[in-house]
């Protein structure tokens, strides 16, 4: 247990109003604003939505602005604030198999029905510093235009595994308001992952890659765009249009070669996340087939397919909490190491 040190408040203070002026910058300058970061750091804002479990763009880009670009810091602002809100229920699951894409690209077929949509990224880019061009309005995908899902395609020649889509299929529990116990159902490992720092689970996914996995991921289909959100008021008995929200989906197809009970097919490493986040989409769906290894009857040991090292250390929350406590006083502690190694010290050089 820590205890406040005498004179500390005034120091507090001093080092809050001194983290204040750093943040405000030049003064010369105009301040920036949230709505600033919002419109023109999305991807930045996207990370904070989906690691924070809250889709507020707005808020998100506040939470920015107040931790002076620490992600981290920024997702703590969001999940606190959202510990405040209270939960009228769930919506309906987003139908994501008919989110009209604002990019939409696949790995696995060149030429696939609605076409390859390359829409907004860096893919193309030579990462270089250059002038940045006007802004053209975004064009909307024709309604018109039929983007069945590349598993769909492989699923009608029995090349894939079902999807395990079942109308009765139990509820799925949540993450953020049950205790986490093992082992989780697959619905559960998607949330966690979901809500996951992306540098580790990109970390993870690419550990896979260099033989710590048995996995052999293409990307069958990326998608995003902006999907429509309906929830279901007890008192209506039908659903209700609540607004839209950016998406990005992923599916990994990867080799299986068979087993006992199943021949050889392709199977699926799912991910789904807020906003524009497509390198977080990729790495949750690798690391979602890696951690279904055993189900499948593959050989595990390499971290990706652990389950409890994967979701007790994903949470970037948790994770930063544990590490900078120990800036926090540990004197009493400290003695108490120090003092024994005195102790072991003392007690060796009599024996000698």
């Amino acid at each position: 247990m820590y205890v406040a040190v005498k004179g500390g408040e005034e120091a507090i203070a001093n080092a809050h109003a001194l983290l204040a002026q750093r943040g405000r910058g030049d003064t010369t300058l105009p301040e920036i604003d949230a709505r600033q970061v919002a419109g023109q750091l999305g991807v930045l804002v996207s990370r904070v939505m989906a690691e924070g479990s809250l889709y507020d763009p707005e808020l998100a880009a506040r939470a920015v602005v107040q931790a002076q670009g620490d992600v981290l810091e920024a997702v703590t602002l969001v999940r606190s604030y959202r510990t405040t809100l209270p939960r009228f229920g769930a919506t309906e699951p987003v139908d994501t198999a008919g989110l009209p894409p604002e990019r939409r690209i696949s790995a696995t077929f060149k030429d696939l029905p609605g076409g390859q949509q390359l829409g907004a990224t860096f893919d193309y880019t030579h990462r270089l510093f250059t002038e940045a061009p006007p802004a053209e309005p975004r064009r909307k995908p024709d309604d018109d235009t039929t983007m069945p899902r590349i598993t769909e395609l492989l699923g009608a020649q029995s090349l894939l595994e079902s999807d395990g889509g079942h109308p009765d299929d139990p509820e799925p529990g949540d993450l953020t308001r049950d205790p986490t116990v093992f082992p989780l159902s697959r619905p559960e490992r998607l949330q966690a992952l979901a809500r996951g720092d992306e540098g580790f689970l990109l970390g993870l996914a690419y550990s896979t890659q260099r033989g710590f996995g048995t996995t052999h991921p293409f990307a069958g289909e990326i998608r995003a765009g902006e999907v429509e959100v309906e929830f279901e008021a007890p008192e209506l008995g039908f659903p209700v249009p609540l607004g839209r929200i950016e998406l990005t989906e992923c599916q990994m197809v990867n080799q299986f070669v068979g087993s006992a009970e199943a021949p050889a097919q392709f199977t699926r490493g799912y991910g789904l996340v807020f906003g524009r986040a497509e390198r977080k989409a990729m790495s949750m769906s690798i690391v979602d087939r890696a951690l279904r290894a055993e189900e499948l009857g593959e050989r595990t040991g390499s971290p990706a397919q652990d389950e409890e090292f994967v979701v007790s250390h994903a949470d970037n929350v948790q994770a930063a909490g544990f590490v900078e406590h120990l800036k926090l006083p540990h004197y009493v502690d400290f003695q108490a190491e120090l003092g024994l190694v005195r102790r072991l010290r003392k007690e060796a050089e009599a024996d000698v």
